[in-house]
C-alpha cells in the first residue's frame, strides 16, 4: 500500500488515479514534495492519462482549459513544468485520452464537445460535433480508427469516425435470434475494505505471470493506494499458462502523428509475455525495476536481473541448510528488566551491537548515552541506577573494534566520533570523557565501518556526501572518497580488505579502492526504491548481496557480480512488504545469509551459491512479537557439539535473548565437518592502520572448530545397509503345482507334529476282558 495519500475533492468527468508499469499518478490536495512521489500541484486536474509507448509521459486535463504534457524524470525529483501546453478554449476540459496506437495525438473533451490534437502542433486537427448534454467520457478504439463517446443520454453510445463522417447510437444490449442477450458475464467481484475514490487498471506488462495474476488495479482511498490483485487459481504456479496470457500490445508507436492523420492505420506490435526471475511478466517495472535513461545520467537506476541468467529462488536444488532450526535459549541466558531503550534508532544503524564478551544498548535518555552489559552476567538488571557512557549528543550508529573488544566506537549527531574505553569486567561508574574524538564530517554521520584486517582502520559516511578513513591511532583523517549525489544508505568492506562499497539512494552502486583513488572505480545500478537499502559482500567477494526496495516498495534481495557491478543484478529474491530495510548478517563459512529488520518478526535465510538458482531459501525463524534489534555474535559463540551454525542476541522491548540455529543431524557425536570448515580468526590483525595505507595486505589465519574429543564425520565408519524385507523377487517367484501342493502339505505337518510318534494315550494300558465280565 501507499500510504498518507489524500486524494482531490475537486469533482469532474475524469479519473482520479492512472498507472503506468512504473509509476502512479493521482489528484491530490496535498503540497509535498518528497520520497512518496507527489511531484507537484497542478490547478483543479480534471483527468489524466499515461502514455501506453512512454511509462515516464503524463497528460493532464485541468479547469483552466489547458491541456498540459509532463515528463515525469522520477520519484522524488522535481518536475519544472510542462513540455507542451494546448488550449482548446472550448470551455472547462473534462476527460483526455491519447491515442492507442500513435504517438501524439491526444483526444480531449469539455463539457461542450470532444477536439483531437497533436501534441507538437498548436492548433486542433480535428473540432468534432458539439453535444447536445455534457460529455462524460472518451474511449479510443483499439485499432485507433475511432473515437467513442457518451454522454448523458441514458443508454446510448456515440460513435465518430475521424475524420467525423458518421455517427450511430448502439445500445448496451445485443439481440441473437431474435432475443436479447447480455453483453457481460459476471465473473467474480472483490468487496473492498474502504471506500472508493478512484481506480486504475495497471498495465497487462506489469502482472505477475509466474502467480497466475491477469490483472491488477490501484485502488484510491481516502488515506491509501490499495492494489488488488486479480488470480487465476491453477495447481502449477511458475509455469507459464498461455491460455491465460495471449500476446499483448507492447510498447513501441505503431506510427507518427502525421501518418495516422494522413490516413495510414497501423498496429501496435503484439509482445509475448513470459516469466522472469521473480515470476512476473517480462518488461514489468516489478520483474526489472528500471527508470528512464534520461533521469540516470546513461545508468540505469534500478537493479535489472536478466532475464536470461536470472532464476527463482524456488527453481534448482535445494540447501542442505533447508530444515535450519531457529530457537531461544533457556531464560537463564536472557538479559532482562530493560527500561528505557530507544527504540527510534536511524535506518541505517543496527539498533544494538555485541561481540563475544559484551553487548551496547542505546537508551533514550537525554545525552545519547548507551549501557553496556557483559554477556557473562544474564539475569534480571536492577531497578536502581546503572552506569552508561555518555555521548552528550544523539548517537547515529556505533560499534565495537573488531581487534579489541574494550573499545565502542559512537558517531553522533554533531559530525563527530568518539572513541571510548570500556573496563574489564563491564563499567563499574559512568564514562563521560572518550578516549579520543575524530572531527572532520561537517555533517551528521550515517554509519561506521572498522576495516577487516587493518587495525585502527575506520570508515565513517555522512550528510555532506562522503565517506573518510580514520587512522584511530593518530586520530586523523587519512582519505575522504568522494562521487555520491544523495544519501549513504550503507557500506561494506570487501572480504581482502582492498575494496569498499556503498549503494546510495541516488540508485546507484559504488566501489572504492581507496588507495588508488578517492573516486569510485566502478559504478552501476542499485535498488530502485528510497526507503533503505543494505549490502554485503558474500562468495569470497565475487558477489555483492543488497537488500533494498523495488518501484512497489517491496523488499527484495539482488546479487550482483563484484567484477562487473555496471550490469546489474543476475538474480533477485522477493521478501514482502515492510517498511524497514533487511539487514543481512552473512557467514563466510557456511555461505549463509539471515536477514531481519526492526520491527519485524521474522528472520529470513538463504544459502547463497555461485550459480544458478543463486538463492536456496532455507527455513526461516519467526518470534512471537517484534524485535528492535537482531545481531550476530562470533562464530566462537556457537555450540558445535549441538550443530550450531550461527548464534544471535535478539532485542526486545524489555530483554536480550540469544537465538541459536541449528542444523538437524543424526549422528551427534560426531563432528560435523561438512558444515564446520576452518573459521577465519578474525579478531587478531597483523596490519596497522599505516601498513595498510601504504600497499600491504593481508590475511586471517583458519583455525579448526573440532573439540579434541570429537572425530569428524567423515571419517566415521560406514556401517551396512539392514535389509528389513525380503526382497519382493521370493513373493514373485512363479512356482508348479506339485511345489504348492507339497508346500501346503509340509506347512500342516508342521503344524501337527509328527505323526510317526504315538499319542499319548496309546501308552495308557486297559483292563482286562476277564475283569470287565466279573464286574
Amino acid at each position: 500500500w501507499i500510504p498518507a495519500v489524500r486524494p482531490g475533492s475537486f469533482t469532474s468527468q475524469g479519473s482520479s488515479i492512472k498507472s503506468s508499469c512504473q509509476l502512479v499518478a493521482f489528484t491530490t490536495e496535498q503540497n509535498r514534495h518528497d520520497d512518496g512521489g507527489i511531484l507537484r500541484i497542478l490547478y483543479q486536474v480534471t483527468d489524466l492519462d499515461f502514455s501506453p509507448f512512454d511509462d515516464d509521459l503524463l497528460v493532464t486535463c485541468s479547469a483552466d482549459e489547458t491541456v498540459k504534457v509532463w515528463h515525469v524524470c522520477g520519484l522524488g525529483e522535481e518536475v519544472q513544468g510542462p513540455k507542451t501546453t494546448l488550449s482548446p478554449q472550448d470551455g472547462r476540459l473534462e476527460v483526455v485520452q491519447l491515442h492507442p496506437c500513435s504517438s501524439g495525438i491526444v483526444a480531449v473533451g469539455s463539457s461542450r464537445g470532444a477536439q483531437v490534437w497533436d501534441v507538437n502542433h498548436p492548433a486542433a486537427l480535428a473540432v468534432l460535433e458539439q453535444h447536445t448534454e455534457q460529455l462524460q467520457s472518451l474511449s479510443w478504439k483499439q485499432d485507433g480508427s475511432q473515437l467513442a463517446s457518451t454522454s448523458k443520454t441514458r443508454s446510448s453510445l456515440r460513435v465518430r469516425q475521424e475524420p467525423p463522417s458518421a455517427m450511430c447510437v448502439c445500445p448496451s444490449s445485443c439481440q441473437h435470434d431474435g432475443k436479447q442477450k447480455p453483453l457481460f458475464v459476471t465473473v467474480s467481484d472483490c468487496l473492498m475494505e474502504m471506500s472508493t475514490r478512484g481506480v486504475a487498471m495497471v498495465p497487462k506488462l506489469a502482472v505477475d505471470v509466474g502467480s497466475c495474476e491477469v490483472m491488477r488495479v490501484l485502488q484510491l482511498t481516502d488515506g491509501f493506494i490499495v492494489p488488488v490483485s486479480y488470480h487465476v487459481p491453477r495447481k502449477v504456479q511458475l509455469d507459464f499458462h498461455s491460455d491465460l496470457y495471449p500476446d499483448t500490445a507492447g510498447q513501441a508507436a505503431a506510427m507518427k502523428a502525421e501518418e495516422w492523420w494522413s490516413g495510414e492505420n497501423r498496429q501496435v506490435s503484439l509482445r509475448t509475455l513470459s516469466i522472469s526471475s521473480s515470476g512476473r511478466s517480462s518488461g514489468s517495472s516489478s520483474a526489472a525495476p528500471s527508470r528512464s535513461p534520461s533521469s540516470t545520467s546513461g545508468l540505469s537506476s534500478g537493479c535489472q536481473p536478466s532475464p536470461v541468467n536470472a532464476r527463482s529462488v524456488h527453481s534448482g536444488p535445494s540447501s542442505k541448510f533447508r530444515h535450519l532450526q531457529g530457537s531461544v535459549l533457556h531464560r537463564d541466558t536472557h538479559i532482562t528488566n530493560l527500561r528505557g531503550l530507544h527504540l527510534t534508532t536511524p535506518g541505517e544503524c543496527d539498533g544494538f551491537c555485541a561481540n563475544g564478551q559484551r553487548v551496547a544498548v542505546p537508551l533514550a535518555i537525554a545525552g545519547g548515552q548507551i549501557a553496556v552489559f557483559e554477556l557473562s552476567q544474564p539475569g534480571k538488571l536492577p531497578d536502581a541506577f546503572m552506569p552508561t557512557i555518555q555521548n552528550s549528543v544523539n548517537v547515529a550508529d556505533f560499534c565495537w573494534d573488531p581487534f579489541d573488544p574494550h573499545r565502542l566506537v559512537v558517531a553522533g549527531d554533531d559530525a563527530k566520533i568518539r572513541v571510548w574505553k570500556v573496563p574489564e569486567g563491564g563499567l563499574t561508574d559512568t564514562l563521560t570523557e572518550p578516549e579520543c574524538v575524530l572531527q572532520g564530517h561537517t555533517e551528521k554521520i550515517y554509519t561506521i565501518k572498522f576495516h577487516p584486517y587493518a587495525r585502527d582502520l575506520l570508515a565513517s559516511s555522512s550528510y555532506d556526501l562522503s565517506v573518510r578513513l580514520w587512522d584511530l591511532q593518530t586520530g586523523q583523517e587519512v582519505k575522504k572518497l568522494k562521487g555520491h549525489l544523495d544519501q549513504i544508505f550503507g557500506m561494506a568492506w570487501s572480504p581482502d580488505g582492498k575494496q569498499l562499497a556503498t549503494v546510495c539512494k541516488d540508485g546507484k552502486i559504488r566501489v572504492y579502492d581507496p588507495r588508488r583513488s578517492d573516486e569510485p572505480v566502478q559504478e552501476g545500478p542499485g535498488p530502485e526504491g528510497h526507503r533503505g537499502a543494505r549490502l554485503v559482500w558474500v562468495l569470497g567477494g565475487k558477489f555483492l548481496l543488497v537488500s533494498g526496495f523495488d518501484s512497489r516498495s517491496e523488499r527484495q534481495l539482488y546479487l550482483v557480480p563484484s567484477d562487473c557491478v555496471k550490469s546489474g543484478s543476475i538474480a533477485c529474491a522477493p521478501a514482502d512488504v515492510s517498511p524497514s530495510t533487511l539487514i543481512p548478517f552473512h557467514d563466510p563459512d557456511t555461505n549463509l545469509i539471515l536477514l531481519t529488520g526492526k520491527g519485524d518478526t521474522r528472520v529470513y535465510v538463504f544459502e547463497i551459491v555461485p550459480e544458478e538458482p543463486y538463492f536456496m531459501e532455507c527455513s526461516s525463524f519467526n518470534s512471537s512479537e517484534p524485535h528492535k534489534g537482531f545481531c550476530f555474535l562470533p562464530k566462537t559463540s556457537c555450540d558445535v557439539r549441538d550443530v550450531e551454525v550461527a548464534r544471535a542476541l535478539r532485542l526486545s522491548k524489555s530483554s536480550i535473548e540469544p537465538v541459536a540455529f541449528k542444523v538437524p543431524r543424526v549422528k551427534k557425536e560426531f563432528f560435523q565437518d561438512d558444515v564446520f570448515p576452518d573459521s577465519a580468526v578474525w579478531w587478531e590483525s597483523s596490519l596497522s592502520a599505516a601498513s595498510w595505507l601504504s600497499g600491504s595486505n593481508s590475511q586471517h589465519r583458519k583455525i579448526s572448530l573440532r573439540p579434541t574429543d570429537m572425530a569428524p564425520v567423515s571419517e566415521a565408519p560406514k556401517e551396512a545397509p539392514v535389509r528389513k524385507y525380503l526382497p519382493s523377487s521370493v513373493y514373485l517367484e512363479e512356482k508348479t503345482d506339485e511345489q504348492k501342493k507339497e508346500e501346503l502339505l509340509s506347512a500342516m505337518v508342521a503344524k501337527l507334529g509328527n505323526l510317526d510318534n504315538p499319542l499319548p494315550q496309546e501308552s495308557y494300558e486297559g483292563v482286562d476282558e476277564e475283569d470287565q465280565s466279573d464286574q
